[in-house]
């Protein structure tokens, strides 16, 4: 048989530590999962990177592997384990589970001990969820659409995935992406990546659950008079009608124009009146027409 180099298939010096092997692993066996990669030589790779994994993740049975391999083995060399190897020679008998194993790892570690592990601990494992964060603007999250996500596993690779937001969605809820966390073991599914939305804060509109906050400016003949003046919204401009008398601070309500949903939100437009400026002859002309108009109105 061949002597197989777990440290080259996992693409690691010998000096590696445990952390740089589970970053190693993480990355080859989301490349090779079978469930993503469609190259006929993915399962046979996924195997062989498990049964690495499996050795080198654990300080004694990575011993007893370090310990053949200083006799000058690499990969691909022919090889047969030393007399008496795995019975008091050297070796150590492990129960190893997670995967199939080779000929080569069954004559290190025992072949009864490999079986056995194989048929209490071989079922095949759905692999762990990851969670992450994403932020999108407002009238994202109230027409739908969709938005580009990057994300870095530990040893540095860059996903690139196309997520599809629906609309109405608030800030807090969890978008699941089935199949995109980490892989499973022993031919087990992919874990799913669970995304947590957040909505960043707009220049012109306040959200509050599913409603919108609006602040309307308007002039004081259009709050005494009354009027209808339009209006911005996330779904498009309407008229809304302004109360004669209104004063600033009043709250004006346009049904269901917040968030969509099964109830949706409501757009409240809260009135700010502004005076125009007193900058010429004329308009001075004006503002004191107007308080002759109303020698005892004091608004204190």
């Amino acid at each position: 048989m061949e002597f197989k180099d777990y440290y080259d298939i996992l693409g690691v010096d010998s000096s590696a530590s445990e952390s740089d092997i589970r970053t190693a692993y993480r990355k080859l066996a989301r490349k090779y999962h079978p469930d993503r990669n469609k190259e006929p030589d993915a399962e046979e790779k996924f195997k062989a990177i498990n049964e690495a994994h499996e050795v080198l993740k654990d300080k004694q049975k990575r011993a007893s592997y370090d310990q053949l391999r200083a006799g000058g083995y690499r990969g691909g060399d022919s090889f047969q384990p030393p007399p008496g190897w795995g019975q008091g020679g050297g070796g150590a008998q492990f129960d190893f589970g997670g995967g199939d194993f080779s000929d080569f790892f069954e004559s290190l570690f025992g072949r009864g001990a490999a079986r056995h592990a194989g048929a209490h601990q071989q079922r095949p494992m759905r692999g762990r969820d990851v969670k992450a964060h994403i932020d999108i603007d407002l009238h994202t999250a109230y027409a739908g659409g969709s938005t580009r996500v990057s994300l870095h596993d530990g040893a540095g690779d860059e996903r690139v995935l196309e997520v599809k937001i629906p609309a109405g969605i608030e800030s807090g809820k969890v978008i699941r992406l089935s199949g995109q966390g980490h892989p499973g073991m022993a031919g087990g599914p992919s874990g799913d990546l669970m995304l947590e939305v957040g909505i960043r804060p707009d220049s012109r509109f306040r959200l509050d659950g599913r409603n919108v906050g609006f602040t309307l400016a308007i002039t004081p003949w259009e709050a005494a008079l009354g009027a209808k003046v339009p209006v911005p919204t996330l779904g498009g401009t309407v008229d809304l009608q302004i109360p004669a008398g209104s004063q600033s601070g009043r709250k004006l309500r346009l049904k269901g124009r917040g968030l969509p949903g099964k109830t949706a939100g409501d757009q409240l437009v809260t009135l700010e009146i502004h005076a125009p400026p007193a900058d010429s002859d004329e308009n001075k002309a004006a503002y004191e027409a107007f308080s002759k108009a109303f020698p005892d109105y004091d608004p204190r």
